[in-house]
């Protein structure tokens, strides 16, 4: 499969930025990544993963870590901060960016390491893919955490994108699956990428699945659109 993201971002890394990345979305929506944002300091950061970094404690797996905004922020302020993700070409953006611990993987092809804090942030929960495997991703999650450790993620609520009829309630087509399930592929220099699932959960979905997997659920902070920052826990 090729990585279009990683070649996005080693292209930027190296000053040869051209275009920005297209996503087309199982919503009919065609929209783009551009590649500044994912590169961003602090200050450019959303209120919400901003909350989220200051939130980070001990020992630190930045999930789907991109270019390593986070991670390098993290490791700036002294913490001890794992960049994990898929994508090759991000991993060797963070290396170049100085991220000193990265990991090229999978998280779910990740196993026998414990961490204080799991940061899935920029929506990363949206990695479990569909609502019927968010369950075993839980469990998974909770199997890296030490046992006063915590999950900080953020997600939306996309109910926001479907219509609305004159008394407020809000019609989803009835497709037989939850309607935070999307489907994108990317597109960048002519090249596309595979289809793949993604995830955005309301927050009382979220709540209801910890609930199933023993685990606690909090909601740390709600940002402008729908959006907001949730803190994860092992329920004792």
């Amino acid at each position: 499969m090729a990585d279009i993201f990683g070649q996005a971002l080693l292209d930027y890394q190296s000053g040869n930025y051209t275009e920005d990345i297209k996503t087309f979305s199982s919503l009919d929506e065609e929209d783009t990544i551009p590649l500044p944002y994912l590169f961003r300091g602090f200050d450019k950061m959303p209120i919400l993963e901003q909350k989220a970094l200051q939130l980070a404690k001990g020992k630190v797996l930045d999930i789907g870590c991109g270019a390593g905004n986070h991670a390098l922020y993290l490791q700036k302020k002294g913490m001890d901060i794992t960049g994990l993700d898929t994508s090759v070409g991000a991993i060797e953006v963070c290396k170049k960016r100085g991220v000193q611990n990265t990991i090229s993987s999978s998280i779910l092809d990740y196993t026998n390491v414990k961490y204080d804090t799991l940061l899935l942030l920029m929506n990363g929960i949206g990695l479990a893919g569909k609502l019927t495997d968010l369950s075993s991703f839980l469990q998974h999650l909770k199997s890296l955490l030490s046992p006063n450790g915590q999950i900080l993620l953020d997600s939306s609520d996309i109910i926001y994108m479907f219509d609305q009829d004159e008394d407020g309630g809000v019609w989803v087509p009835n497709t037989g699956k939850y309607y935070g399930e999307v489907q994108f592929y990317m597109e960048y220099k002519g090249k596309k990428s595979l289809l793949f699932h993604w995830l955005y959960l309301d927050f009382n979905t979220l709540q209801n699945a910890c609930l199933d997997n023993n685990l606690k659920c909090e909601l740390v902070s709600e940002g402008e659109h729908y959006d907001y920052l949730a803190k994860l826990s092992i329920r004792s």
